[in-house]
């Protein structure tokens, strides 16, 4: 990830006047959801640049696809599961550099790493750990590409309680899945 840059968007006009005529809301926690696609750094900036602007502690947030079941063999399933627990502690560690990173930069950062049904978990964490916002990325493929690939966006979308913000990154980037 390169430098945070401060000025992706402006999060505060994206957020509608509060209705008693207060100042705005307080904003706690930016929840951002990244997939390590070649462009997740957009993902991560965006919602640095919005944790930054209203004050929030940012957690970064990568949901890992479940463990296959192995029902019915005999030999393999152990250096599969070798593999699987190998590629997780490489993501685990990625995580940490970058909330390293974004708090050498200034953002009250923290990472984790889950397991599950990627929208579903993304939701349940963001209600676990009171998020006000949400940040996922779009991998921006339209037609028949997007009703397959667009899903977790999408799901979340659907299922927020809070505001969401969907960052398009290019469909040329060799993603593995939507966050």
């Amino acid at each position: 990830m390169g430098p945070i840059a401060p000025e992706v968007f402006d999060p505060l006009a994206a957020l509608p006047p509060p209705s008693d005529g207060t100042s705005m809301c307080p904003v706690k926690q930016v929840l951002a959801a990244i997939d390590f696609s070649r462009h997740a750094d957009v993902v991560i900036e965006t919602a640095a640049t919005l944790a930054r602007a209203l004050d929030a502690e940012l957690t970064v947030l990568h949901v890992a696809s479940p463990e296959p079941e192995f029902v019915g063999y005999e030999v393999g399933p152990q250096s599969v599961r070798d593999d699987r627990a190998h590629t997780l502690e490489l993501e685990r560690r990625e995580l940490h550099r970058i909330a390293e990173e974004l708090r050498a930069a200034g953002v009250a950062a923290r990472a984790f790493l889950f397991s599950g049904a990627t929208a579903d978990k993304i939701l349940e964490e963001a209600g676990e750990r009171g998020a006000d916002w949400i940040v996922v990325g779009s991998h921006g493929r339209s037609g028949l590409a997007s009703a397959f690939i667009g899903s977790v966006s999408r799901g979340v979308l659907r299922g927020a309680k809070c505001p969401v913000v969907v960052v398009p990154t290019p469909s040329s980037a060799g993603t593995t899945r939507d966050p």
